[in-house]
């Protein structure tokens, strides 16, 4: 059974709880194993590969909402509560929901390396954010 993308939504946690990255129109989750390769004077013509370090990024792309102002939607993350965090001298802890029923939610800690908004004329405001992982992606929350 395929999983839905409205399903897999980012939060960020804010000191307290996680809050929902709104309003998302797509995000994703990139992991890479870099390759260690190595050759012998045994065996001059064949190269062995081994699994070196894990590493991971998260894209996010969404509407721009009032996140942070009274009467805001303070209980969200937009481009506004994420640049406060990018600001931030932290790390920024992160949860991704799988929509999977035994692994409901990944869990990390990322810097905030890209954040961008773009206001096209007549048309809602945009925002993209790039979170680059820090440690491992685990399955229980370290903050619980």
């Amino acid at each position: 059974m395929a999983i839905n993308g409205d399903v897999i939504i980012l939060s960020v946690h804010d000191g307290a709880a996680y809050r929902p990255v709104a309003c998302l129109t797509s995000n994703s989750l990139n992991e890479t194993t870099n390759v260690i390769t190595s050759n012998t004077k045994c065996f001059p013509n064949e190269t062995k590969k081994s699994k070196g370090a894990r590493d991971y990024n998260i894209s996010a792309e969404g509407e721009y909402i009032d996140t942070t102002s009274v009467g805001g939607q303070t209980t969200l993350a937009s481009h506004d509560f994420l640049k406060t965090l990018a600001d931030g001298a932290d790390n920024v802890n992160w949860r991704m929901a799988t929509g999977l029923e035994d692994t409901p939610f990944y869990y990390g800690e990322a810097i905030i390396t890209d954040l961008s908004m773009t206001s096209p004329t007549n048309d809602n405001t945009t925002f993209s954010a790039t979170l680059d992982g820090s440690g491992a992606i685990v399955t229980v929350d370290p903050l619980a």
